[in-house]
Order: structure tokens, then C-alpha cells, then sequence
């Protein structure tokens, strides 16, 4: 893993540090944290297309802090992986804090899993059950602040909204005032699925906390940036889906182009990728290009070896 720290002289790696992002730019546009999608080579590959800000997938800190096979497994990055924030389920200080100070020689923030609905996760106390835990919240943002003592370093929260956007606002002011860096703001309940993101509840809580806020959910293209910041004045743009299916979205591509499905097969293959997140980000690139019988043979292929043959047959790639 590479050396952390937030200048050139000590990564050999110049870049902006996520709060320097947020106050020169009119708006970050950022890597969503997605379960087995956003790896070390998918994150490579976004920065290529103006990204700006990449987060790791979920991890679960307690397990992340008391195995190193966990570590291994689930955080591998390199130099030229930054700005990068690393996400973490917790539900409890210790956890979090314990889990911030491993990763701060080799990240520039750590952000706590706030709006995850799933099942199995509000079961064990993290995601989205935490959005009704204010002061658990603030004792974890201040543990990991008091942990890890780097000017630069951010401590972020990930949230949904309530259905009563008060108690979201107020939620927001007290992670604020434990000294959160940011917010990350899901426009959903935990109950939401395809509805609508709520821009208005984005808007109120960007007026009433003094820290960025970034706004997640239905950004597909990067025309959604311009329209939602209109509606919201968010200070940053999360994709997950929109950049699933098209990596370049960020540089104003409409479609995957040709070549950052060459630079995915090239950083996939040389950075050792597994064949199934291999096969699958491929799946979400090309969908839109391949008819449904060449869909349907594609995704049945079963080795690297035959996905290179039928992407040179069909694609010439």
C-alpha cells in the first residue's frame, strides 16, 4: 500500500486533498462507495475521466481491525489513488476510531456508513439505523478525530433523510458540530428504493449546516450535476450507477467510449482483478451497446480468455 500524506514531496504524487477540492471547485464530482464495484481498478479508471474523489467499497470496521486477511482482502490501493476515503460500517467508536488510524497512513479520510438500508446491516447497527442514533454518531466522529492527527485528514458522514427533514437537519448540525467534515446526503429514506431524490431536502440541509454537503442519487449523467446543483447548491456529486455503466460520465461522455474499455481491460488485467468484477463491469458498460441476443451470450462467458475473444470478434478491442 502506498505512504499517505497530502503532498507531492511525500507520495511522489501531487493532488488535491478532498477539503482543498471542495473550496476551489464549484462542485466534487465523486466515486460513489459501491459493495465489489469500486476496487482499486475501477477507481483508477474514473480518475482518468475527471473524477475527482473516490471512495473505497463498505468495509466492516470490527472485523477490518481484528484480522489482517480482512485487511488484505478488503483495502488495497497505490500511490495514485487519491484523493481517496475510505467507507466504513461501525456501530461503535472504538471500531470506527481503531479502523480510521490503520488506513490514515494510506488515505485522506474516513467516512461512516450512515444510510446503507439494507437488512442485514441495520440488524448489526450500522447503515441507515444510525441515522436515528444522533449522539452515537457524534461520539463517533469525534473518537476518530481525536485518533488520527493530520491537518488534512476528513472524517465524512454518509446519510439517508427522515421522512421529518427537521430531524435530518438536526442530525446533520450535531455530526457538524463533533466536527464532521462533510456530509454525503442520500435524497431517500431508508424505506426509498427508485423514488425520486428529494433536491429540496438536499437544499434545506445545505442551508443550515456550514460544511459541505454533497448530494447522491440519480446523477446518470454529468447534465445531472448542473441541474441538481441548481436546484440545491450542493457542493459535490456522488454516482454509483451512472458510473457503473458509463466510467467517462464525470468527462461529459453520453456512452462508455471504446477507449475507457480498453483502459478497463488493461488496469483490470495488470492490477490482477478478479474474473467476476472483471466480467461484470463490463456487463454495465456494454449493456447499452449490445443487442439482447449478444447480451445474452455475453454474459454467459465464463473466462477472461473468452470475454478478450469476443471482445476483439464483436468490438475489434
Amino acid at each position: 500500500m502506498a505512504t499517505s500524506k497530502d503532498s507531492d514531496l511525500e507520495t511522489g504524487f501531487d493532488y488535491k486533498t478532498p477539503l482543498q477540492l471542495f473550496s476551489e471547485k464549484k462542485y466534487v464530482k465523486i466515486c460513489a462507495p459501491m459493495v465489489r464495484y469500486s476496487k482499486l481498478p475501477f477507481r483508477m479508471l474514473v480518475r482518468k475521466y475527471d473524477c475527482d474523489l473516490a471512495f473505497t467499497p463498505m468495509i466492516i470496521s470490527n472485523s477490518f481491525v481484528r484480522s489482517i486477511k480482512a485487511r488484505d482482502s478488503d483495502f488495497t490501493t497505490c500511490k495514485e489513488d487519491r484523493p481517496l476515503i475510505v467507507q466504513f460500517a461501525a456501530n461503535n467508536s472504538q471500531d470506527f476510531a481503531d479502523a480510521a488510524e490503520i488506513v490514515s497512513p494510506f488515505a485522506d479520510g474516513v467516512d461512516l456508513n450512515c444510510g446503507c438500508p439494507q437488512r442485514w446491516a441495520m440488524g448489526e447497527g450500522y447503515g441507515a439505523c444510525l441515522i436515528s442514533k444522533p449522539e452515537l454518531v457524534q461520539d463517533v466522529v469525534r473518537q476518530a478525530r481525536n485518533r488520527v492527527n493530520q491537518q488534512h485528514f476528513t472524517v465524512s458522514i454518509k446519510i439517508r433523510i427522515h421522512e421529518d427533514i427537521r430531524r435530518t437537519v438536526d442530525f446533520c448540525q450535531k455530526a457538524e458540530h463533533a466536527g464532521a467534515s462533510w456530509v454525503t446526503v442520500h435524497g431517500r429514506t431508508a424505506k426509498q428504493r427508485r423514488q425520486p431524490v428529494n433536491q429540496e431536502a438536499v437544499r434545506i440541509i445545505k442551508d443550515s449546516v456550514g460544511i459541505p454537503v454533497v448530494s447522491n442519487g440519480d446523477i446518470k449523467q454529468l447534465d445531472d450535476c448542473y441541474t441538481v446543483y441548481e436546484k440545491t447548491h450542493a457542493d459535490g456529486f456522488m454516482a454509483a450507477n451512472g458510473l457503473l455503466e458509463n466510467p467517462a460520465m464525470f468527462a461529459g461522455f453520453r456512452e462508455t467510449p471504446k477507449e475507457c474499455v480498453k483502459k478497463w481491460i488493461d488496469l483490470s488485467l495488470s492490477l490482477g482483478t478478479s474474473f467476476q468484477c472483471f466480467h461484470h463491469h463490463l456487463m454495465f458498460m456494454l449493456e447499452k451497446v449490445m443487442g439482447r441476443p449478444e447480451r445474452r451470450i455475453f454474459n454467459m462467458l465464463g473466462s477472461t480468455s473468452a470475454v478478450l475473444a469476443f471482445l476483439r470478434d464483436n468490438y475489434d478491442l
